[in-house]
């Protein structure tokens, strides 16, 4: 399984999308009690629990790994991993990750620089309140020496995401092969 992890509007989706696009990774498609975006669809972005739904689930047993961010869980089911599948989580999601799937599993750090994740934000039209609240949490949580287990860093500030996204690509299957 291919893990995505880093901050606030790093790249994360965008990269995910394209490695299942051009590549043949299958979304994993986690669970959390955020309300969805706009433009999302429940089944296809997030299954959207509410939260007495979620800790149910979580109480049976029914997560591989859950977190707690910015107000709202997430979580991923055990019934979902495999190998063929892209998984963006937040660092404790990685640590638990790797913890119980350790060689099956492969984590990249996507690093691009505040300014540039501030600008996503507002194009995609998050709240002041809530840029400034997730800017301000992921300066400490995404510190890089307090990262768990972690096979590559990406940087996505100026890179072409079709090039980038094929590099992970490759990364993948040479690493996974051995």
């Amino acid at each position: 399984m291919l893990v995505l992890i880093g901050p606030s509007a790093s790249g994360k989706t965008e990269i995910a999308r394209l490695l299942i696009e051009r590549h043949g990774f299958k979304k994993m498609v986690t669970y959390t009690t955020r309300p969805p975006r706009a433009h999302e669809v429940n089944g296809r972005d997030y299954h959207f629990l509410s939260k007495a739904d979620f800790l149910v689930k979580e109480k049976l047993n029914f997560f591989l790994e859950t977190s707690f961010y910015s107000g709202h869980y997430y979580g991923t089911a055990f019934k979902d991993a495999a190998h063929d599948k892209v998984l963006i989580v937040d660092v404790r999601g990685a640590r638990a990750l790797y913890e119980t799937l350790k060689d099956t599993i492969m984590i990249f750090f996507i690093q691009t620089p505040e300014l540039i994740r501030r600008c996503r934000m507002i194009e995609r039209g998050d709240a002041e309140v809530d840029i400034a609240t997730r800017l301000a949490f992921d300066r400490d949580y995404f510190n890089i020496e307090a990262l768990p287990h972690v096979d590559r860093i990406i940087d996505n500030s100026t890179a072409d995401l079709g090039e980038l996204t094929k590099h992970i690509y490759q990364e993948y299957q040479s690493i996974m092969r051995r």
